[in-house]
């Protein structure tokens, strides 16, 4: 969870090895796209920091969240596809849309990654407001997406 205290672009990368030969699919949403642009660009440059080759980075954009596990199962169906992030943004409104939302997007995700035994990396914020998720896109809180693409590797590092 993201606190003052707690900056959620810090993470220990002293057990992460040689990554080059990993493909990552990063799967967008579209909705709330300043939010979700910024959660790419941040998991992207730590995919790169943490030894990625950038052509084996493939972007899949999908409308909105929901959308999110169906574009996570697409690219994890393919063979050379070691990893999937998916990133997304949910902002709480006024109806239990949101719940509703948030719930089927982690189900989903667990569900592919269950069923392709490959990483698949739950990349969306759930925020009360617009400021919320700014400040955990690259503000005050750090940026999710380099969370997201670290857990990435992580579990990579783990199932080696």
């Amino acid at each position: 969870m993201a606190s003052s205290e707690k900056n959620l672009s810090q993470f220990e990368t002293a057990s992460v090895q040689n990554v080059s030969q990993y493909q990552f699919a990063v799967v967008v949403s579209e909705w709330n796209q300043g939010v979700t642009e910024a959660l790419y660009s941040g998991a992207v440059q730590t995919l790169k920091d943490l030894g990625a080759d950038r052509n084996k980075i493939i972007r899949y954009d999908v409308p909105g969240s929901f959308e999110l596990s169906l574009g996570a199962q697409w690219a994890a169906q393919r063979e050379e596809i070691d990893a999937v992030i998916c990133l997304g943004c949910v902002i709480q409104g006024e109806t239990k849309h949101f719940d509703f939302i948030c719930q089927a997007v982690a189900n989903g995700l667990t569900d592919v990654g269950l069923k392709y035994d490959k990483p698949v990396i739950f990349g969306v914020l759930t925020t009360n407001n617009q400021k919320q998720a700014l400040d955990r896109a690259g503000g005050k809180h750090g940026n999710k997406g380099d969370e997201a693409a670290a857990t990435a590797v992580k579990m990579l590092m783990i199932n080696r």
